[in-house]
């Protein structure tokens, strides 16, 4: 089995202790329910609760403890090479309201967390998208020509501050990074104080968009509420049919500490070498945690141990870190138009909201998905509403990246369940491991614990069948499909999925 390097655990979750909030355990009526307790869930709560409204927050396991726990956590509106795609697929308007909607959540960050007092390790640094190939310097001209006119404040460079030379560089002043769970923590603290109700290791498995609307958790319990915000990340319902739109990907991430006079001072993104992302972050004793994302993949597909091996010696090689401290995956949907999906879940409703499909950009996207929803529900408009209204029809524009979507799903959901497994018996899984074998005629996703005890489960996952892959650096099965996530033991670890994986008895015929 491969030794992986450091502790298994994001920074930002190993730095701030776990939430104490309870379960819901008997019916409640309130103004708005948000399912979902990552940063849109929870920005869309405070900010509604600050307009008066009652609000309760419905979060499967822990508040800022899924998706928003794992993140690199960028404040940032230079989203990659965005801006000159944005201008040709939603015009020089659209890419105007796009750079000022999430400029604006940089900002509101910042001026939240003066208002409350909050210490979020918040820093204005400067982001930069950069290439090292110097044929594709022409797209990073083009990008800043795109940004300027969409109203950032951007510039061509080819000094960055990294240790290494670049071919060029867009630079966006007025970025900044901070701790995610500060943040967002400081917001639970004070929704509470404004009277709204979090409550955690609920999980919601049913929906009714009656006049007013419910949501049941699967204990039994309902949350009646006038208004429902579903912010599962990747949204638990699918009556909109969001999984033909959505496409999952994971990231990994590494840290370690560097002295502070070596670290680079900015945000970083490049699309090279399968995603390089850079950040620092403060630490005491006059160092910096470096904090770098990259080697994208599909859950369920790659070599998921020997990416983090390759990401952990490009940041040795790269910056000289000497001792890599966390490791991490984050993970991230893309729409098919890479605009998010932040308004009404679907055409025939009226007050069942949804906010989704951030393309690894969740933290500006989130906290602006919190403004616009929050100033829908309570009748109020925003300028760039109709550009993330997710009942949009983008017609051929989205064509090609539709079909191929599911043209992916369609070879694993058929491919997989047709193609010859790797193991042919329980018998051949070594300790610590985990595989998909056919046993009795049957696909089962069976994992030998280090003490050499079985766990079976059925391969198909909960959401729509597919059939799911063993992670073996986080020991978890993961569909390819939609991005469903289990634990060994079969437990819903991320959505869509709502219900475990079926336990199977690998011993007996069934």
């Amino acid at each position: 089995m491969t030794t992986l390097p450091g502790t298994h655990e994001s920074y930002w979750m190993d730095t701030v202790p776990p939430t104490p909030h309870p379960a819901l355990d008997g019916d409640v009526e309130v103004d708005v329910a948000v399912v979902g307790g990552g940063i849109a869930g929870l920005c869309t709560a405070w900010e509604l609760a600050r307009e008066g409204r009652s609000v309760a927050v419905l979060e499967a396991d822990r508040v800022a403890a899924g998706t928003t726990g794992y993140t690199t956590a960028k404040l940032s509106a230079l989203h990659g090479l965005v801006y000159a795609r944005l201008r040709r697929t939603h015009g020089v308007e659209g890419a105007r309201l796009y750079a000022r909607s999430q400029q604006e959540a940089v900002e509101h960050v910042a001026e939240v967390s003066a208002e409350l007092g909050i210490d979020c390790d918040l820093e204005h640094v400067p982001a930069y998208s950069y290439v090292e190939s110097a044929d594709r310097v022409d797209q990073v001209r083009a990008e800043v020509d795109a940004a300027r006119e969409a109203g950032l404040p951007a510039s061509f460079t080819t000094d960055t501050g990294l240790p290494f030379d670049v071919a060029g560089a867009v630079r966006v002043t007025g970025q900044a990074q901070f701790h995610p769970r500060k943040y967002l923590l400081a917001l639970v603290a004070d929704l509470l104080d404004r009277g709204g109700q979090v409550y955690e290791r609920t999980r919601v498995v049913g929906l009714d968009e009656g006049s007013p609307c419910r949501v049941t958790a699967e204990n039994g319990a309902t949350v009646t509420a006038r208004d429902i915000v579903v912010a599962t990340h990747y949204p638990v319902f699918d009556r909109a049919l969001m999984f033909s739109r959505l496409e999952p990907h994971r990231e990994l991430v590494v840290a370690g500490p560097l002295p502070a006079d070596r670290a680079p001072g900015g945000a970083y993104l490049t699309s090279e070498q399968n995603t390089r992302s850079v950040r620092t972050a403060p630490l005491n004793g006059g160092r910096r945690l470096l904090i770098v994302t990259g080697e994208v993949f599909k859950p369920g597909t790659g070599d998921t141990e020997e990416s983090y091996l390759r990401l952990a010696e490009w940041t040795r090689e790269r910056f000289g870190v000497e001792e890599i401290t966390h490791r991490w995956a984050a993970q991230d949907n893309h729409t098919t138009d890479r605009v998010p999906y932040v308004g009404l879940f679907h055409p025939g409703t009226r007050h069942v909201w949804v906010a989704t499909g951030y393309g690894a950009w969740g933290m500006s996207n989130g906290v602006m998905s919190g403004r616009l929803l929050a100033s829908l529900i309570t009748g109020g408009s925003a300028p760039w509403a109709e550009l993330y209204d997710p009942r949009r029809l983008r017609g051929l524009r989205d064509a090609p990246a539709f079909f191929k979507l599911q043209a992916s799903v369609a070879r694993h959901f058929i491919g997989d369940r047709v193609a010859t497994t790797h193991v042919d018996s329980v018998d051949e899984i070594p300790p610590g491991s985990g595989a998909v074998v056919r046993v009795h005629g049957r696909r089962c996703a069976v994992y030998r614990d280090d003490s050499g005890d079985v766990h079976a489960v059925s391969a198909r996952c909960t959401h729509l069948g597919c059939i799911v892959a063993f992670n073996a650096a986080e020991e978890a099965w993961e569909c390819p499909c939609h991005g469903s996530r289990f634990g060994v033991d079969g437990r819903v670890v991320h959505g869509p999925a709502t219900r475990p994986l079926e336990p199977v008895d690998v011993e007996r015929p069934r």
